[in-house]
């Protein structure tokens, strides 16, 4: 980066996890000259809401801005706050069975709720929804992450999703973009292969996408489309065009964690090829340091675009709605005959 470059005033095209419960000065150094775009928070960075509220606070004065702050909050298995910080949920596709003809409400009161929760401690973003389609064969790590087994159904309830997380002041993040369902491995451990015809795909996989392209944010699938391309979406430009120009998705894109073991290869050369594919933001989540220094120094600093696509984000962050959350849980537990979270 030459001096006087512009790309100095753009973020980092990253986003980020600390090491622990505080950050130490060695990280918020790091974070201060890395000026990621934003930051996500694990189990290990959890224990208090006042601790998650100091570790927020901390993470944001280290970059000297109001950077978003993600989380994986979907219920069920993946969900980092639990009691008493949390509601426990059921997985997403049983608690939208359970709520049958009132899934679509039930949605929006649940992913509000959580929106509520996750306000409390300084959180202002949510991985979800998640509107991979499911099928019969989806690999258990997702298959009840889901909330369905047709496109329409999980359209309409990931938009409830967003929907409930917009009005409670936090950014969804729509995943995994471009579609997951199909996939009969776990894309932590390895690389889902999908052999689906495009047209099927377009019809089923690629819709709910596509009716819920208007949302400010996106992750990746990492999975090999292999009758469109034989390179992981994360890293295809061809998948990464489709995504753009077929789906019509013109928020941020982040890649899934770039250090999942679907992606084979140094993490340097990884971020580089998700940045040179179309992938706006670089995710990493779960490394030393010394790893994030690398994925960072690779990644450099958000294209114009994506620094267009990083503050029409930031502008979709509303104040959330004044509502009575008890009056919202009682209304859901009557939706789900007391069966929806406890």
């Amino acid at each position: 980066m030459h001096p006087g470059d512009d790309q100095v005033n753009r973020f980092g095209a990253t986003i980020l996890d600390p090491l622990g419960l505080r950050l130490s000065p060695e990280e918020k150094t790091f974070f201060r000259d890395a000026d990621p775009f934003g930051f996500i928070l694990f189990a290990r960075n959890i224990d208090t809401a006042d601790q998650i509220r100091a570790l927020c606070n901390d993470l944001r004065d280290a970059v000297g801005r109001a950077a978003p702050i993600t989380i994986d909050q979907e219920g069920g298995r993946v969900q980092r706050l639990r009691p008493p910080l949390g509601t426990q949920w059921l997985p997403p596709l049983d608690h939208a069975q359970a709520a049958g003809d009132a899934a679509a409400e039930a949605m929006y009161l649940r992913y509000r709720i959580i929106a509520h929760e996750l306000r409390a401690v300084g959180v202002d973003s949510n991985c979800a929804p998640l509107v991979d389609v499911a099928t019969p064969d989806t690999h258990i790590f997702l298959q009840n992450r889901c909330y369905g087994f047709d496109a329409e159904t999980v359209a309409d309830l990931g938009r409830s999703v967003a929907n409930g997380l917009l009005d409670g002041g936090v950014l969804p993040v729509l995943k995994h973009i471009p579609g997951h369902g199909r996939a009969v491995v776990d894309s932590h451990l390895d690389l889902p292969v999908v052999s689906a015809p495009r047209g099927s795909l377009d019809q089923i996989d690629f819709a709910p996408f596509k009716a819920l392209n208007d949302l400010p944010m996106g992750m990746t699938a990492h999975l090999v489309y292999d009758q469109i391309d034989p390179r992981p979406a994360t890293l295809s430009p061809v998948m990464m065009q489709l995504i753009r120009d077929d789906i019509g998705f013109d928020g941020l894109i982040m890649t899934d964690d770039i250090s999942m073991k679907a992606l084979r290869g140094d993490l340097s050369d990884l971020s580089r090829a998700a940045i040179a594919a179309g992938c706006d933001v670089i995710l990493h989540c779960n490394g030393t340091l010394d790893e994030k220094r690398m994925v960072s120094d690779a990644a450099g600093r958000l294209s114009e675009a994506g620094q267009g696509r990083a503050e029409r984000a930031l502008g979709a962050r509303n104040e959330p709605h004044e509502v009575d959350i008890s009056a919202l849980r009682a209304k859901l537990d009557a939706l789900l005959n007391g069966r929806g979270h406890g």
